[in-house]
């Protein structure tokens, strides 16, 4: 784990132009630089790095974020792997903190893994390249394949010698752990020796998204009904084969700029096309699809085009993760190889050209074409029809977004004339299973059971005491505050990273005018976090909850309450919610504009005392209604005279509260 102490000399020396500039081409424009989008084609520059800031944005594509962001996104680093870049960039030595005895195992192990398959990518590499068997069997199967020593040398491809033990020797030689060696599935203990796992196969290294090996795949180059013609590395403490994709650390930038992904079966697949320079592809190696790694394909783009052979194995392949990708929200076409073709040979025979013309102009709606190849199997079976009427209906439902509303009303109709139903009813189907999942989700969130429901025998509390449930008209526009919660928590946060250590006091008119004798009061942070409420219930937002928890979390250890500490943060969430709630255009006017204009910028001098006082009062406002409605459901479900009397005069304390609360509100929010 880097030390705290480390993580902030890092942060400390931190220029995100150069940084950005080391992969991007930035011209000076007045204040920031301006370049071409790295995420996507563009031909007109509207990449922007502001170096005051700290933070990049393109208004073409929409991604923005810090140095970090930018590193993991562009490089595909973890938050560590970005940081130990960054160390060695600006030459800052690395503090390790120390972890428990458990993790520092796990993470030793992870390390050693890593390190025996770069040796082995290495040791493989070498054989093909440097061995007369190498260079006959190895090298020669790839040059028949059609593949470049270029194109061998990118993917890292290897060949093992067809010997019992030679890898075991050189590995055990340069002192790697036995027992090790067997995890990585290299080697395998055979009566009771250790013996090659790969001997005689070609190599394909399998590459995380930063560019480590994981594991390996090997191909056998002989016909044999014994052994099996791939062998994959086993799962271990670095390798989860449902959470990898094969070819991803080669095509993440293509996939970033053709915001397209194609998704294969092989290995060879990969490799040809990529050599063909389609490079936007990656491999599901033979398995079917996960979750996790549709979620892999969505880190770079929304847009899934999968690629299988054209026989019946090929389509029912494809057809078993539409489900799944339609809930991650990707927009999923199928391109099925003709002529009992797969990608690699048919790259090969019609060139690159006429493959992203075939591909073009052969996709399919991955729905549709599910709908169109089940009504073929379905035939005149009426039941089969009725239960394909349910599974499209269903499969529509969970096209939940709000902004894909369109693409679900289309389908609809396209499927209803497909299926020849009536339209109206395939919408009240599909609005049947939308229920019947909200339903269940609520039902699983939801411990809760609403007032209403309660039964009472006698009058309800609103017929005893009318004088206490008569509705008050708005005063001061108050009511209209509720509809702004997101931007005032929001607010809570920007006032605490940009003010937090400022000083606070309940000033008058007069004194907010001359605010220079304020040193060693209470700050703006104190304030905050000594109101007569818990400061993490003021927030309804998760991510403004976990902001609020980490800052007090500094807070009351004395740290400083340093900005960038939450725009540099390990926590991409926060990193981003915090980059966009610093980017406030009016907090940004030029100094000169109070003097050329005679105007106060929105953070200048003191103003930050009356938005804190402000935003503070409006989160407290917000409090206090809830508990009213609260005390009122509780007055509804009390049985007792006792319980009743003081739930109503809970209610007028409340209400005398929230009066109070609304004037204030009104002096400093309303103009």
């Amino acid at each position: 784990m880097i030390s705290q102490n480390t993580i902030q000399q890092i942060l400390n020396r931190i220029d995100i132009v150069e940084i950005v500039g080391s992969f991007v081409k930035l011209k000076k424009r007045g204040a920031n630089y301006l370049g071409l989008c790295p995420f996507h084609n563009e031909k007109s520059p509207s990449f922007t790095v502001s170096g005051s800031k700290e933070i990049f944005k393109c208004f073409g594509c929409g991604k923005s974020g810090n140095s970090i962001n930018f590193l993991m996104e562009h490089e595909k680093y973890s938050y560590v792997e970005a940081l130990r870049w960054l160390a060695q960039k600006y030459n800052v030595e690395i503090e390790e903190k120390e972890v428990s005895p458990e993790v520092k195992l796990q993470q030793q192990l992870a390390d050693s893994l890593f390190i025996i398959n770069n040796f082995a990518r290495d040791y493989f590499v070498k054989t093909m390249f440097e061995t007369e068997e190498g260079q006959n069997v190895g090298l020669s199967y790839f040059e028949e394949r059609g593949f470049s020593e270029e194109t061998v040398r990118k993917f890292q491809l290897g060949y093992c010698l067809n010997q019992r033990d030679a890898f075991v020797k050189a590995a055990l030689g340069k002192g790697y752990n036995a027992e090790y060696l067997q995890k990585t599935g290299l080697v395998a203990m055979r009566n009771e020796q250790l013996a090659d796992n790969y001997r005689g196969r070609v190599i394909f290294p399998i590459h995380n998204q930063s560019g480590k090996v994981l594991g390996f795949g090997a191909r056998i180059l002989v016909k044999s009904d014994r052994a099996p013609k791939y062998i994959n590395s086993p799962e271990n403490d670095i390798y989860v084969k449902s959470k990898v994709l094969y070819g991803t650390y080669f095509a993440r930038h293509a996939i970033d700029k053709l915001d397209e992904c194609f998704l294969v079966e092989g290995y060879t697949d990969v490799v040809s096309l990529h050599q063909a320079g389609i490079e936007n592809v990656v491999a599901s190696s033979g398995t079917s699809l996960t979750t996790d790694q549709l979620r892999l394909i969505k880190k770079y783009t929304n847009n899934l085009t999968i690629l299988y052979d054209g026989d019946n194995a090929g389509v029912k392949a494809a057809l078993r993760g539409l489900d799944m990708a339609i809930e991650e929200g990707l927009n999923v076409k199928l391109a099925l190889i003709p002529d009992k073709e797969d990608p690699d040979s048919y790259v090969r025979k019609v060139g690159a050209e006429g493959f992203r013309q075939f591909i073009a102009e052969n996709k399919q709606d991955f729905i549709l074409f599910k709908l169109q190849v089940s009504l073929k199997e379905a035939g005149n079976d009426s039941t089969k029809k009725s239960q394909l009427v349910n599974e499209i209906a269903e499969t529509i439902a969970r096209i939940d977004k709000v902004e894909d509303f369109t693409k679900q009303q289309d389908y609809i109709r396209q499927c209803s004339q497909l299926l020849k139903i009536d339209e109206e009813g395939m919408v009240t189907l599909v609005n049947k299973y939308i229920r019947d999942r909200l339903t269940k989700q609520a039902t699983q969130q939801s411990k809760q059971q609403s007032y209403q429901e309660q039964d009472s025998d006698g009058p309800s509390l609103a017929e005893l005491y009318p004088e206490h449930f008569q509705d008050e008209a708005p005063s001061s526009g108050a009511e209209n505050l509720f509809n702004k919660d997101e931007k005032q928590e929001r607010e809570l946060v920007k006032i605490l990273l940009r003010f937090g250590d400022k000083p606070y006091l309940t000033l008058s008119e007069e004194e907010e005018e001359n605010p220079d004798n304020l040193e060693g009061k209470q700050t703006v942070a104190d304030y905050i976090f000594h109101l007569p409420y818990d400061f993490e219930s003021l927030a309804d937002s998760e991510v403004v909850k976990k902001i609020l928890r980490e800052y007090k979390s500094q807070y009351d250890q004395g740290s400083p309450l340093d900005k960038k500490w939450f725009l540099y943060h390990q926590d991409a969430e926060i990193a981003q919610n915090v980059a966009q709630i610093l980017e406030d255009k009016e907090a940004d006017l030029s100094a000169n504009w109070k003097d050329r204009f005679e105007i106060k910028t929105v953070y200048g001098d003191n103003a930050y005392l009356k938005d804190t006082r402000s935003t503070t009062g409006y989160l407290i406002l917000r409090k206090i209604k809830k508990l009213i409605i609260e005390n009122q459901q509780e007055m509804e479900r009390a049985q007792d005279l006792a319980d009743q009397m003081v739930c109503v005069e809970m209610h007028q304390h409340l209400k005398q509260i929230e009066r109070e609360l609304t004037l204030q509100l009104g002096m400093v929010i309303f103009k």
